[in-house]
This record gives structure tokens, sequence and C-alpha cells, in this order.
């Protein structure tokens, strides 16, 4: 299992190792261990699960806040799409700035996106189906998103982002600049 960082304090990059012959492949997808010495000691307490029918379709950006905030752990099990997370911690020297990565079942990837972040993702193929384990409850009333294309943050999504395909709470999401400050920075 190699884990990666990004430029951006706290996001990893989990690629498993796949060990495969003529009958298909085994892998690791998760091991506590390793997690817990390159992503800190987090405990998953709910395993969720989105399919996206069209390529294109966007969801997020999405985080829940104090004092239900999570942490999310990635992967994708069917199709591709490609994953966002943006720094929002106040006083971050990455504040605003985001990291995106491809993920597959193919290139096994995933990533770590820890409190502090917003998350969305865009599917890039049909029927693509996201997994992902978090450290806390859904909590109505922490669930937060920020807009998806706000120029400040200038992300780069693929060719094939639809934003028809966004759902009316994500219509209207606040700019980062009318975005309180859920999440301060602390080294």
């Amino acid at each position: 299992m190699e884990i990666t960082s990004f430029d951006i304090v706290g996001l990893k990059l989990i690629t498993p190792r796949h060990i495969g012959d003529e009958r298909g492949y085994f892998t690791e997808t998760f091991r506590a261990d390793l997690f817990a010495q390159h992503c800190g000691n987090w405990t998953f307490v709910q395993d969720n699960e989105s399919r996206s029918v069209r390529a294109g379709t966007i969801r997020g950006l999405h985080f829940q806040s104090e004092p239900h905030a999570q942490g999310k752990l990635v992967r994708c099990t069917a199709g591709a799409l490609f994953d966002v997370a943006v720094d929002i911690r106040q006083g971050s020297p990455t504040f605003g700035q985001w990291a995106g990565e491809t993920l597959t079942p193919a290139n096994g990837k995933q990533l770590w996106v820890p409190p502090g972040f917003a998350h969305g993702f865009c599917s890039l193929e049909p029927n693509t189906v996201i997994c992902y384990k978090v450290t806390s409850h859904y909590s109505a009333e922490c669930d937060k998103g920020l807009h998806w294309d706000d120029p400040a943050i200038g992300i780069q999504w693929p060719d094939v982002s639809d934003p028809g395909t966004l759902s009316p709470k994500d219509r209207q999401q606040p700019l980062l600049a009318e975005l309180p400050a859920y999440f301060t920075w602390s080294e």
C-alpha cells in the first residue's frame, strides 16, 4: 500500500497494491495500522455509497461542521470519477486551494479527505459508483456546502462536467468568501 501526500497538508492519496493473476486480483483496500500511521487515528462509523447514472454528474462540494465534522476515505467501485477536496480551514496556508484525483476500480486509488475540507466529485462514466467511509454519522444540522464552481477556488473540472446535474441544494451553496469559519487551522 502506497500513501502519498499532497501540497495541501492533511490530504492523502492511498494506492493499494493489486496482486493478480489470470483469475483476477486481490487487494487490501484498508489497513487501520497504516492508515493511523499516515493519516491519524480516526475511527470510521459509517460507509456510504452513491451511484451516478450519467457521466458528467456533479455532486458537492459538501462537508459537515462540528460537532459532527466528517473525514472521508473515498474510492470508486464502478465507472470512474474525478474526486476533489478544498481546504476550508481558516488560517491554513492552503485555504481555498484544491486537489483532485481520478479514481477508478482499476487504479484502486483512494482519497483521504479529513475534516476541514469540502468534498465533491464528477462522474466520468455512466453508472459510476463512489464508496466512502466517514468518521462521523450524518447530521442534517451540520450538513454544509460550498459552491462547486467558485472562481476564487478555480477547480479544473473535467470537460464532461454538466452543471445541469447539480441538485437543487448544490445550486444554492455559498461561495468561499461567504463561508463562515467552520474550521480553523492548527498545526
